[in-house]
């Protein structure tokens, strides 16, 4: 039975937002998402089950619509950075949604803040994040302030950089804040809070509740557990000089968070982060938070899996919806290239070529360089191209395309291909056709590599210049080759192109 109360998730583009509100839909809440642009939560999974308002909460006046018949209302709206007015401006804002929550007769406030003791010498950062909370209780409505610290899940920030910083670097300099006490947890424990707050009486709505996992480390033993966990070897060496401004710059280097962002954060590990009390296992006695090696596993498994709900860049991804012919980031330890093209075809004609590669029919462009590669994957020991594919038109998961595996198929819309070739890493090939509101099709070509240390990073830097000429012809061909089956024009290279906007 659905539930009949209606929940408000501020920051639904997030990291954490966009985890709950799934997760929400399936406890059985009705759901309302306040976002600045709705067309950023095109192509979620739940999309078509939320409710969705366009509001800011930096502008109080376009609140009420968003929070009209709201009985509890999830609190993510945080700014990061390492300017002088950030935090006044959160509190600000907190306090402007609390008042105007009250008005709505909204009835709980849940917000995820930070660990660590009020009484300390706190850094701005974490004490803004509990002065945030306090400034949500102003206007009068129950607060459930959750404070956590390091969320190690796939593609959260703090999990962002350690991952690149331990499978970059097999030695590590490391300053004095790298073995402060942490207390991480991993975010399906801290989803599982959040959806239980739910369930607390009225009474025992208005709480701080700390939360952690089960083992208290420092960030140098969240390197090393992660390296564990990978099956790698790194050594630490711990200097004095390092100040906070200066680490913000060499995590800056080494990983896609910039220095701005990661200051904050770093200033805040002179904190020790962990949880001092035992409310939240009286409060949620069915929560067992995992270690931190099994949330580590988790994030990993769902990395290669190639199942990142979100990750921390959601946030701050530019809403902007022209296809973009070739971009290149790094994300949620991943080196990424996605290729887009506008086809004037319909979705399952783009379907249909780019399921057909492979085998006989090959990968439509410079085929004699794809077998050159499947004969030096044969000479070091992996399948080359000698596989096939199993029928020239059909595809399930679990085939075999040549060095490729079939590892995910929605049909007509897209598939995703795991390398099974001889490689530093991990690597996936995906393909997806999106329809668009004008009759075309988006084409989405994405290359995935997770290296595994610097020769992952050596063998995508290095074969960049080759995978830049195929991947980038490929799908043209793909597209061309779809406007054709869909007759929007009589033979390739006749009338208009595909757009590459």
């Amino acid at each position: 039975m659905v539930n009949a109360r209606l929940v408000l998730v501020t920051g639904a583009t997030g990291y954490i937002g966009g985890r709950l509100v799934p997760r929400l839909l399936e406890a059985g809440y009705r759901v309302r998402c306040l976002v600045r642009d709705a067309r950023r939560l095109e192509g979620r999974p739940w999309s078509a089950h939320v409710e969705v308002v366009e509001g800011d909460a930096t502008r109080p006046e376009t609140l009420p619509p968003a929070m009209a018949g709201v009985w509890a209302a999830y609190y993510f709206i945080h700014s990061l950075s390492d300017t002088a007015n950030y935090q006044q401006r959160d509190i600000a804002v907190a306090r402007s949604f609390s008042q105007t929550a009250k008005a709505a007769g909204v009835e709980r406030i849940i917000y995820l803040g930070g660990l660590g003791d009020p009484a300390a010498d706190l850094s701005v950062h974490l004490r803004s994040r509990q002065e945030t909370g306090a400034a949500l209780g102003e206007g009068g409505v129950p607060v459930t302030e959750f404070r956590a610290a390091v969320i190690v899940g796939s593609g959260s920030l703090s999990f962002e950089m350690i991952r690149h910083l331990t499978e970059r670097l097999p030695v590590m300099i490391c300053p004095r804040w790298v073995f402060t006490r942490i207390q991480p947890i991993a975010i399906r424990d801290v989803l599982s809070y959040l959806v239980a707050s739910l369930k607390l009486p009225a009474e025992q709505a208005t709480r701080v509740i700390e939360i952690g996992g089960a083992d208290v480390v420092s960030y140098g033993d969240m390197m090393q557990g992660y390296a564990r966990v990978r099956g790698l070897r790194r050594v630490l060496i711990p200097v004095p000089v390092l100040t906070p401004h200066l680490s913000a710059h060499w995590v800056n280097w080494m990983t896609p968070v910039n220095a701005g962002i990661v200051y904050p954060l770093i200033e805040g590990l002179r904190n020790e982060v962990v949880v001092r009390d035992d409310l939240a296992k009286r409060l949620f006695p069915d929560i067992a938070p995992v270690d931190y090696d099994t949330a580590v596993r988790q994030a990993l498994a769902s990395l290669v899996a190639g199942q990142v709900e979100t990750t921390w860049t959601d946030s701050m991804t530019s809403s902007c919806r022209d296809a973009r012919p070739v971009e290149l980031t790094s994300d949620a330890g991943m080196q990424i290239e996605r290729r887009e093209l506008v086809v004037a075809a319909p979705p399952e004609d783009a379907y249909a070529i780019f399921t057909g590669l492979g085998g006989d029919r090959g990968w439509l462009y410079a085929n004699r360089l794809w077998r050159l590669r499947g004969i030096a994957d044969r000479l070091v020991g992996g399948p080359g191209f000698r596989r096939g594919r199993r029928n020239p038109d059909d595809v399930r998961v679990g085939d075999a395309l040549d060095f490729w595996r079939v590892e995910a198929v929605e049909v007509g819309r897209l598939m995703r291909l795991h390398a099974e070739m001889k490689l530093p890493g991990e690597a996936w090939l995906q393909f997806e056709a999106v329809p668009r509101s004008d009759g075309q099709t988006l084409l989405t070509q994405t290359a995935f590599l997770a290296p595994k240390g610097l020769s992952g990073l050596a063998y995508w830097y290095g074969m960049y210049p080759f995978h830049g000429a195929i991947f980038g012809n490929m799908i043209r061909a793909i597209g061309e080759r779809a406007e054709v089956r869909a007759g929007q024009r009589p033979a390739r290279g006749a009338g208009a192109s595909p757009q590459m906007s």
